[in-house]
């Protein structure tokens, strides 16, 4: 999303038509390895056209700029991506830096490579209120673009990547927003798809620019570890090595260091020193065939006893970026742990590269490799997350959510397996499966014992969700959901109920300020209506009655507005009476919540009389007609809405008594038991005053309407301990 910044100065005679012939030249001899000579001049004449769209720009470290897309194209070539790719690499920023149109490169290079370098080209012609957010519009365009095609995520890792390799040139307010970006998303991406290798260098640069002192410290430590740890070394491997050749199995054997960035995060997290973390030798083993992995499994094992509980067979069950490989942690001789994880070559070559990973496969009809299909379902699900998603800076945290490092794998009913985030609860699970079953579910069935939704999950569990058509998400479920399409899910369904209760309330008032001026909405001409939406920008008329129950507009000034130059309606005196019977008051029901508030200067309950206050923004505040705040209120008579309850009111309502009670142990738990005991519940509990035998208390409690407080009120008086009781 950021690149080094550029400056540009004005092309002369002299301007050298070949700013970077040593690096072209690599790049082509490494692309002769692997490529057809027309798919080298594909990129070779990107270069030309990308050389020239970019004459006289060059980078802050003051090399001609075209260096940085042959470098993007060189680390792409390494990965051996095709001919389409590379071409796009080299012309990614062409769009966004210079003025060579779209259209000139889906004629030279074909609509496939416009479509990669329009993916990743960020929206710099668009104003934005911040730069927050003109970079998370930025990304849910790239991922969108990746939807399409997994290619683009591809060349914007590689941009990054020598972006970050060339970090120095920056201001170091620069270098560090720029590394927080790559270590909270672009390395977590890399991960995600299973790009280890290029994860790795990410993490280790951003590492090195945003805590330069502790990336410094830890690697030296690193580079000065003891001899007798490196024979120790050694010597385990040796060992190994030996016991596989004595089973008859070809191998690689290759000890693994540690990051200096994943030592500093189990430190952190876990709370270790130095020697602790480095407390462990790790082996990465290499064989040839799947069955050969278990059998090698069986060679350590024999060789050193296993750690009960740390295996891993990600093999039958890969990762959710398609990684695969036996994980098992040995008894060592030296009495530390030893690290060894068993793949086959194929699996080493996705590990380290995976969405990458025998990219051709997709050109020569053998098919996507299992990463590939992994990220494809990854950014499917992601796709269907945004577009619920209320702003780009919500589906940006939306990705960040889904970008965990650890996994839980469970089973369906079935048998098939759900791989979900650490820390995911059986809800999570229910909208993994459909979230229709998520938006219904009521509790799940874990190894068939019946737990409730909040429920954590752990690997190897299986998993059954129990619906009920009549149940709904609520506020409530986004406290305890871990995945990103679950939250995405559940805030879609309470934004869709409070459109509704808006548009509803919206109405009833629109209505009731065209009935004080002898009309009403179905009477009002639809010419006139559809003026107003069109000139104040509205796309239905929905729309509007929701900004009227928000108090974005008012509906006594949208009222007059409509019925400008229209001549009203004469009503009957019984039609008159009726109107001036009720004061046009609006009933509610308590359903409203969404798009109604109720204060808490005087806590109104079922069976008050109340009025609304229209606030811009918040909506209709419900106050008691006999709150001290109403009599500023009515000097603002357009911002006020008649009100009254309806005959039928569901949920509960917050009200607040004061107590005058014995100051002595023992006394809160007779009044938390009095309330109890009609049915209420105690939100909060302040002592206002307190002395030697008296204090004074307020409590907060929840009551369905007037007549639930009065029994609240009665019991609680009954008490010995009570002096007086006081609604307030």
């Amino acid at each position: 999303m950021t690149r080094l910044q550029k400056t540009t100065v004005a092309p002369t005679q002299e301007s050298n038509p070949d700013p970077c012939p040593d690096a072209m030249h690599s790049l082509e001899l490494r692309l002769a390895e692997y490529l057809t000579e027309p798919q080298v001049d594909l990129v070779r004449r990107a270069y030309r056209v990308g050389a020239e769209a970019h004459d006289g720009q060059i980078r802050k470290s003051g090399e001609a700029y075209i260096t940085h897309p042959v470098a993007v194209a060189t680390i792409l070539a390494e990965l051996r991506l095709d001919a389409e790719t590379l071409s796009a690499a080299i012309l990614h920023d062409t769009l966004e830096d210079t003025p060579l149109p779209r259209v000139k490169i889906a004629a030279e290079f074909g609509e496939a490579v416009a479509e990669l370098v329009d993916g990743v080209t960020k929206l710099d012609k668009i104003s934005f209120r911040d730069r927050q957010e003109a970079d998370a519009e930025s990304f849910r365009k790239m991922m969108l673009a990746m939807s399409r095609d997994l290619r683009v995520i591809l060349i914007k890792l590689a941009d990054r990547l020598h972006n970050m390799r060339t970090l120095d040139a920056m201001s170091t307010d620069s270098r560090r927003r720029i590394a927080r970006e790559t270590l909270e998303i672009y390395a977590p991406i890399a991960q995600r798809l299973g790009m280890n290798r290029i994860k790795a260098e990410l993490q280790d640069l951003g590492f090195r620019a945003l805590h330069p002192m502790r990336h410094r410290v830890i690697a030296k430590r690193i580079a000065s570890q003891p001899v007798m740890r490196r024979e120790a070394m050694a010597t385990l491997e040796a060992q190994i090595a030996q016991r596989l050749a004595h089973e008859g199995l070809q191998f690689r054997l290759i000890s693994r260091v540690k990051a200096p960035w994943s030592i500093y995060q189990k430190m952190r997290e876990e709370n270790k020193s130095f020697n602790q973390v480095m407390d462990v030798f790790g082996f990465r083993l290499v064989v040839q065939k799947v069955m050969q992995c278990y059998h090698a499994l069986g060679a350590v094992h024999s060789q050193f006893k296993p750690l009960d509980a740390r295996f891993r067979d990600f093999i039958a069950i890969p990762k959710a970026n398609g990684y695969q490989s036996l994980h098992t942690v040995l008894f060592g001789p030296y009495g530390s742990p030893v690290e060894v994880q068993i793949r086959t070559e194929e699996m080493d070559l996705i590990a380290e590269r995976g969405i990458a990973a025998h990219w051709l496969y997709k050109n020569i009809g053998q098919g996507m490799n299992n990463a590939q299909i992994r990220a494809q379902d990854w950014v499917r699900n992601l796709m269907d997350s945004q577009q619920a998603a209320a702003s780009s800076l919500e589906f940006l945290e939306n990705v960040k959510v889904d970008l965990f490092p650890d996994e839980v794998y469970l089973f369906t009913p079935k048998g098939d397996i759900l791989s979900l985030p650490r820390n995911a609860t059986t809800l999570d699970y229910a909208y993994a499966v459909h979230t229709d079953v998520g938006n219904h579910a009521v509790a799940a069935r874990v190894d068939k014992k019946l737990v409730p939704l909040r429920t954590k999950l752990v690997s190897g569990q299986t998993v059954e969700i129990i619906t009920a058509p009549s149940a709904s998400p609520g506020p409530q479920w986004l406290e305890f959901v871990a995945t990103s399409k679950a939250r995405t899910a559940i805030r879609h369904f309470l934004k869709r109920l409070e459109h509704e209760d808006a548009v509803d309330l919206g109405h009833r008032m629109l209505d009731r300020a065209l009935e004080s001026l002898d009309s009403s909405l179905d009477r009002v001409a639809q010419d006139k209506i559809d003026r107003f939406l069109s000139e104040h920008r509205y796309r239905r008329l929905e729309e509007l009655l929701a900004d009227i129950a928000l108090g974005n507009r008012m509906p006594g000034h949208v009222a007059q507005t409509l019925l400008q130059g229209q001549a009203p309606t004469q009503r009957s005196p019984e039609r008159k009476r009726a109107t001036s019977s009720t004061g046009e008051q609006i009933l509610i029901t308590g359903a409203e919540r969404g798009v109604l508030s109720f204060a808490g200067c005087c806590y109104p309950i079922p069976g008050d009389e109340i009025m609304g206050y229209l606030s811009a923004g918040k909506g209709v505040v419900v106050h008691r007609a006999d709150c001290p705040n109403v009599v500023e209120y009515r000097k603002h008579p357009d911002r006020c809405v008649p009100m009254a309850w309806d005959r039928y009111v569901e949920g509960d309502y917050r009200a607040a008594l004061k107590l005058e009670v014995d100051n002595k142990p023992g006394v809160l738990a007779q009044v938390a038991a009095a309330v109890a005991e009609s049915e209420s519940n105690i939100d909060s509990v302040e002592y206002r005053e307190r002395d030697v035998s008296v204090s004074m208390m307020v409590f907060g409690i929840e009551v369905r309407n007037r007549k639930h407080l009065a029994d609240v009120i009665r019991r609680v008086r009954r008490l010995a301990v009570v002096h007086g009781v006081e609604r307030l």
